[in-house]
Formats: C-alpha cells, structure tokens, sequence
C-alpha cells in the first residue's frame, strides 16, 4: 500500500520537537500496514479515518488508483484542533 501525504501534513510533522516528530514518522510507517489506532470519523467527516498518535490525530481517507489501494494523509494536528480546523478547511473546500 502506498501513502501519500499533504503539504500541510508534512509541514505540521517538521514543526514539532524531535520526539513527537519521531513517533509521528513511526504511526506514519505503522499505517501502511494498516496498523496503529485507526477509526472511521462520522458526521460531516464520513468518508475519512483518524490515525491517533499521542496528542496527535492524521486525517486521511482511502482511495483506489490502477488497482492499488492508497492512503492520502490530508490533515493533521493536536487532538483538541484537528475535528474542527479539517472540518471548515474541507467546507471551504467545497462551497461553490
């Protein structure tokens, strides 16, 4: 499986000091093999799945592309801004 990750996911996972930095990398690396605390999020944000790694949650989603099944990281933050910030980021995203 291959993962794909947002600029802004990469820029989030660089600014962070060097330990969390480290285990974000690692869930990243777990989330290939579909591993590590994974839920399917409800609501405005069905269709995407949080990986929680700390204090920290990734937003992605699945998709299929030449018979490959790939993830694409789109978001991710602390867990007390992540919900809120992706849900308007994705609604801006959408208006007409």
């Amino acid at each position: 499986m291959k993962i794909e990750l947002e600029q802004q996911v990469l820029n989030f996972v660089g600014s962070l000091a060097p330990e969390p930095r480290r285990a974000l990398r690692e869930g990243l690396r777990k989330l290939v093999q579909e591993k590590g605390s994974i839920r399917a999020l409800e609501g405005d944000l069905e269709g995407f799945y949080r990986l929680r790694v700390g204090r920290y949650r990734i937003i992605f989603f699945y998709r299929s592309e030449r018979r490959t099944r790939q993830i694409r990281c789109v978001y991710a933050a602390h867990r007390t801004l992540v919900y809120e910030v992706f849900a308007q980021h994705l609604h801006e995203l959408l208006e007409p």
